[in-house]
């Protein structure tokens, strides 16, 4: 292998898929990054086998070839290199990579490709088109929910269902549940349902560019992994077997009070209030007070406190249907979801101080977010 290639390029790729890097393996091939020339660009692959990226950059080829390098030296090495073209070379009785640009000169101890697990190869005809800049902010809406607890595996994952020509993210962790529909450019022939893990989702918000370009997403029969690829970027993942709770049943059918307000006042508050919230329990009391006569407008009063530390209270205007109610709520919950509203104004859907209240956007029904209330005490 024999190949030049300009520093960023390089830099941008190695950055892109050193995060699948395996830190401790009993594998050492799974802690290196595969190199490998590939149809006139340069190929960087890394797994941990669960979690596969792939990138394409930009190279000259005058010779072909690949080896794995070690992932961190490599990684450490290339962001101290000037920006500058770069001549990479392998000699391959000895596995050494060398490496010249400017004034370095180095060489690199390398394991042999054929160790390398192999890459699995999208099906690209029969996958999914999403736009790119959609399917993000779809996974930034339900990634944070969630769950971060190993017990219940399938919590930890997104679950992904398409019928017809709607898309639909779904996630929980038994106390939160957020759910983004959206609509594709054509119908798929086969419902497609499978829970992601939600970090290979985050890793695939974090690579993908923005802009008109479109993901595909591939679900190959019997192997239990789904594949997304763009123009430069290959994301493999394994999925999370296990049957993902039917979370419409956790969705209230109906409400007593609805009370609508601004989004930037209502996660203000919840970050003054998370400041004493989280000294103690991380309770924000909501105290929903719709005005006494029928002009008047309503007004929330959002609190939180510590016996460390003090109490914050909050009032904001606000319309409301219904009667008043007091309910809390865990206050990082409520900052997390109104951090990834878009709307100016956002409706809290509530009916007893026990059961749960519904988040949702105003003038936008693609989201909800239902959260579990927390006990007052007295």
């Amino acid at each position: 292998m024999k190949i030049s290639v300009l520093q960023e390029n390089l830099a941008h790729g190695l950055s892109i898929v050193s995060r699948a890097v395996s830190p401790r393996s009993t594998l050492p091939v799974l802690s290196n990054i595969l190199v490998a020339t590939d149809d006139g660009r340069l190929r960087l692959s890394a797994t941990n086998l669960e979690l596969g990226i792939t990138c394409w950059i930009g190279a000259k080829i005058e010779e072909e070839g690949s080896t794995t390098v070690p992932a961190r030296t490599f990684t450490d090495l290339v962001s101290t290199i000037p920006p500058a073209k770069t001549d990479v070379s392998l000699h391959e009785p000895t596995q050494t990579l060398n490496i010249k640009s400017g004034s370095l000169n180095t060489d690199i101890k390398c394991i042999d490709a054929q160790e390398f697990p192999p890459m699995p190869s999208p099906d690209l005809e029969s996958g999914i088109e999403i736009n790119v800049t959609d399917f993000k902010e779809m996974i930034k809406q339900v990634v944070f929910a969630a769950s971060h607890d190993e017990a219940r595996p399938i919590l930890t994952g997104v679950l992904v269902t398409v019928e017809d020509n709607t898309m639909t993210l779904a996630a929980a962790d038994g106390f939160r549940l957020s759910v983004r529909t959206a609509k594709l450019s054509s119908s798929v022939q086969q419902p497609v349902k499978a829970v992601i893990p939600s970090r290979a989702l985050s890793e695939l918000a974090r690579i993908s560019n923005d802009g008109s370009e479109v993901v595909t997403m591939s679900l190959p029969p019997d192997r239990g992994q789904v594949i997304f690829r763009t123009k430069n970027i290959e994301l493999v993942s394994q999925l999370i077997e296990g049957t993902f709770p039917d979370y419409q049943q956790i969705i209230p059918k109906e409400y007593q009070t609805r009370t609508t307000l601004s989004t930037p006042s209502f996660l203000k508050s919840c970050k003054q209030a998370e400041i004493f919230a989280r000294e103690g329990s991380l309770i924000a009391q909501v105290n929903i007070r719709p005005g006494t006569e029928e002009n008047t407008p309503g007004e929330v009063e959002i609190s939180g406190q510590s016996e460390e530390t003090g109490s914050s209270q909050a009032i904001m205007d606000a319309t409301i249907e219904g009667n008043d109610i007091i309910i809390a709520f865990n206050v990082r919950y409520l900052r997390e979801v109104l951090d990834v509203i878009q709307t100016p104004n956002v409706a809290l859907e509530t009916s007893k101080s026990t059961s749960p209240g519904v988040i949702r956007p105003v003038g936008d029904a693609d989201f909800l977010h239902v959260i579990m209330p927390m006990h007052l005490g007295n």
